[in-house]
């Protein structure tokens, strides 16, 4: 399997796929070793876990240089993301023992009611390649915290990551056999489906989460899915800086190039603050640089992909054949690597495939709208739920709005965020389950309720 640079398209490495023979290999080891890590007591793997996260501070730069050369993203985002997944779990750290020890929910004379939070056993981790440290560490850490063991398989887009993450997990005391590395592209991950894991926990895209889900249903074990999304925002009539707004959400909506599940996809606003929005916006996009993603000042490197150009190429198309204005962007930028110019159009309307279809890349489409009604129609008209956002002066009104819509986040004046303490999860196409949170750190675990007479 050849890893490519998308910056440059040079060819970094090759490495040998796993095969069926390995991969079974690889999981008689996890199952042989899960037990005994198992019966480590919580502490122990908490300070297994906290050396981790000191060696990714450690080696924060060869890790942020790895990364870049393999997903495209500006060697600072590489850093961001590293420093954001220790932010991560420092606080699954400090809850583990809160929501993994044993819940004691009756204890009077003669009886005691316990509810046991048990490891699901060896659990299979498909993790994606555009924030290869921050959704992998929501699974691989609170599963090994729970006493699991983990079959980890990266992104063929972010083989080199994960083999780092393998590396320092085993440095900081996780025994050999507890976490395996499957490397390989489709193949791979369809080989795992086949075998005998306790859980499954996907993140990418809703048609291969839906594949997974179907193929692994009859197995009875949990499944969890981290899909995609097609998120709004809203601009209300009443927000207080019209310039300010318009700022901080096109970088919700072009971070990381685009390709975050929770990056804003689609922009409603008040037809009173429209044109000061676009406007505003529009000079914030322009102003960013396009280039190396090692080169200092950089904002939007190179897409991960390849194939995404003509997804992006495709969208524009469709839009501008149905009456929409393009107001900067619009193609993919000449030469070596697999770079789109920031693409921002207007005079959008529901039916194009720039407001519906998952974009994963630096896009947006800006619609006007009347009133608050109108918007929430518009933001209602999704196959996807995983965030919605809402920019007004009134906290009431937004978390109305917010309660009409089916998504799994919903924020207030702000965008394009996660916090550790809070659950992150889709509705419809964005997936089912969550991570993160009290939830998440249980998501790797199996209840059992003890009736203790004497």
């Amino acid at each position: 399997m050849q890893i490519i640079n998308p910056a440059t398209e040079e060819i970094i490495t090759s490495l040998e796929e796993d095969t069926i023979f390995t991969l079974e290999t690889k999981l008689a080891l996890l199952k042989t070793a899960q037990p005994a890590w198992a019966n480590q007591t919580l502490s122990e793997r908490i300070s297994v876990i906290t050396k981790f996260s000191s060696l990714l501070e450690a080696e924060i730069e060869e890790l942020a240089a790895v990364l870049t050369s393999e997903v495209g993203k500006p060697l600072q985002q590489s850093r961001n993301e590293v420093n954001g997944a220790r932010a991560r779990i420092k606080w699954m750290l400090a809850n583990a023992e809160k929501y993994l020890a044993d819940e004691v929910m009756v204890d009077e004379p003669g009886l005691k009611e316990v509810i046991r939070y048990e490891p699901l056993g060896v659990v299979c981790n498909i993790s994606a390649w555009n924030y290869p440290y921050l959704v992998g560490v929501n699974v691989f850490i609170p599963a090994l915290l729970s006493g699991n063991a983990v079959m980890y398989k990266p992104s063929e887009y972010a083989t080199l990551t994960g083999l780092q993450i393998e590396k320092l997990l085993k440095q900081a005391g996780i025994p050999n056999d507890v976490f395996q590395i499957a490397v390989g592209a489709k193949e791979t991950g369809a080989a795992l489906m086949e075998m005998d894991f306790n859980g499954y926990f996907f993140t990418g895209s809703y048609i291969t989460g839906k594949l997974i889900y179907e193929k692994v249903a009859a197995k009875m074990v949990p499944c969890q899915l981290e899909l995609g999304g097609k998120d709004p925002l809203y601009v209300a009539e009443d927000i207080a800086d019209v310039v300010s707004t318009a700022i901080n959400t096109a970088d919700g909506a072009f971070y990381n190039n685009g390709q975050s599940c929770c990056a804003v996809e689609r922009i409603y606003v008040h037809e009173n603050n429209y044109e000061a929005y676009v406007n505003a916006f529009v000079a914030e996009v322009n102003g960013w640089t396009t280039g190396l993603p090692t080169t200092d000042g950089v904002y939007l490197g190179a897409l991960t992909r390849k194939d995404q150009i003509a997804v992006l190429e495709n969208q524009v198309k469709d839009a501008l054949n149905k009456g929409a204005r393009l107001l900067t962007g619009g193609k993919a930028v000449d030469g070596k690597g697999y770079y789109f110019e920031p693409t921002v159009l207007t005079n959008v309307t529901n039916d194009m495939l720039v407001m519906q279809e998952e974009s994963f890349g630096p896009i947006i489409g800006i619609m006007k709208v009347q009133d608050d009604t109108e918007a929430i129609k518009m933001m209602q008209d999704t196959s996807y739920g995983l965030t919605a956002s809402v920019y007004t002066s009134d906290q009431t009104k937004a978390e109305k709005i917010l309660a009409r819509l089916d998504a799994g986040s919903g924020y207030w004046n702000c965008c394009d965020r996660v916090s550790a303490a809070l659950p992150w999860s889709g509705r419809k196409h964005s997936g089912i389950g969550a991570t993160l949170s009290h939830q998440g750190l249980r998501a790797f675990t199996k209840t059992k309720g003890y009736h203790l007479r004497g």
